[in-house]
């Protein structure tokens, strides 16, 4: 007989070798995915390593998706380390796309040399702005947040898609929903010349130091550990449960926001349906697989950016669909989740001791 025990504590080489062995389990898995899909896995697995990492254009596309995705990650950790699940990136990127277009397009300070901050500026109030409603009908009235940031994704994309085929819409697009083109004073920085390396990539890494540096190194940072361990703990240590809900996702929202003004400004530059291929989703397995460490999620994003750059090389080099990939990446995460809640336990080979009978149950006199 086979069963699981829990154990008292974490084997010590767990924290080591658990994550590596599910994603080398998940990968295994994926090539039977490829299999089915009458490609060879080996191949598959050379043009998802070649395409991001074999020349300067790979590595450069890399970084470009990993910008939104570290962005995006911190989001949803942040708030995570407080038990607060933000699952509402993906809107807020896109409301912080929103509010950058309007400074850009609709302002006087487009085409003026504050353009660029005061359209990041902008952004991030926007998506703070987004993912505080949320916040607060989980504060004052136990909403729960999962449901209502999840909803307002759809009502996010949906306000894109009502601007760019109303009254944003580009007279000159030949019918295609866009916003006219931002003025170059609008457009972010790029940091390397000949390719789209952006100056969202100093803002990002910024970022991820700033929230490691709020979490580990600051009181607001303890609160926020002590209300994620035990919340009547913190409420009865006098820490305000509402005051850092509001403040750690607002603080989310405006992450979020920034990755939604930077991929407008300086990879589209326009407003458009498709502006984020589910950067604020990927952003969830981005902040699991960091195990919620803000330094962490700069290693996941690039990784992830890898895999998106090298799933669209099979879209073209082998014929394979991007639900492949997609699958793919959701095989890993599964994998790297089962082995952080089986890290836990132990298999047991046969029936194991049985416990001796206590003493009878006496009735009070």
């Amino acid at each position: 007989m086979i069963r699981l025990e829990r154990r008292a504590s974490p084997a010590p080489w767990a924290a080591g070798a658990v994550p590596v062995v599910a994603i080398l389990a998940g990968l295994a898995a994926g090539a039977g995915l490829f299999a089915l899909a009458g490609v060879s896995p080996l191949a598959a697995y050379a043009g998802l390593l070649s395409d991001p990492f074999g020349s300067v254009f790979g590595w450069s596309e890399t970084t470009v998706k990993a910008i939104p995705l570290i962005l995006t990650g911190l989001a949803v950790l942040l708030p995570a380390r407080m038990r607060l699940w933000n699952i509402g990136a993906e809107g807020q990127l896109q409301c912080g796309a929103i509010a950058a277009t309007w400074v850009a397009l609709w302002t006087p300070l487009g085409r003026t040399a504050g353009a660029v901050p005061a359209l990041l500026v902008a952004g991030m109030a926007a998506g703070a702005v987004w993912c505080l409603v949320p916040a607060a009908l989980r504060a004052w009235l136990a909403v729960n947040e999962t449901i209502t940031t999840l909803l307002m994704n759809y009502i996010a994309v949906l306000l894109v898609s009502f601007l760019i085929y109303g009254s944003w819409k580009d007279p000159q697009s030949l019918g295609f929903p866009l916003s006219p083109p931002f003025p170059a004073a609008s457009r972010l920085w790029v940091l390397l010349p000949g390719t789209r390396v952006h100056a969202g990539l100093l803002l990002a890494l910024a970022a991820s130091a700033a929230v490691w540096l709020i979490l580990a190194r600051t009181r607001w940072g303890f609160e926020i550990r002590v209300i994620g361990d035990n919340p009547q703990a913190a409420r009865y240590a006098g820490i305000s449960l509402a005051r850092n809900i509001v403040l750690t996702m607002g603080l989310a929202g405006a992450l979020a926001g920034l990755a939604g003004a930077g991929e407008a400004s300086a990879i589209a530059g326009r407003l458009q349906q498709g502006l984020s291929p589910g950067y604020g989703y990927t952003g969830i397995i981005v902040a699991w697989l960091a195990r919620l460490n803000p330094l962490g999620a700069v290693l996941v994003a690039f990784l992830l950016g890898a895999l998106f750059l090298g799933g669209d090389g099979l879209q073209i080099s082998l014929g394979l669909p991007i639900a492949v990939v997609n699958m793919l990446q959701g095989l890993v995460f599964f994998c790297v989740l089962g082995g952080e809640a089986l890290a836990g336990y132990r298999l047991v080979l046969g029936r194991g001791r049985v416990a001796a009978p206590g003493p009878a149950l006496q009735e009070p006199p």
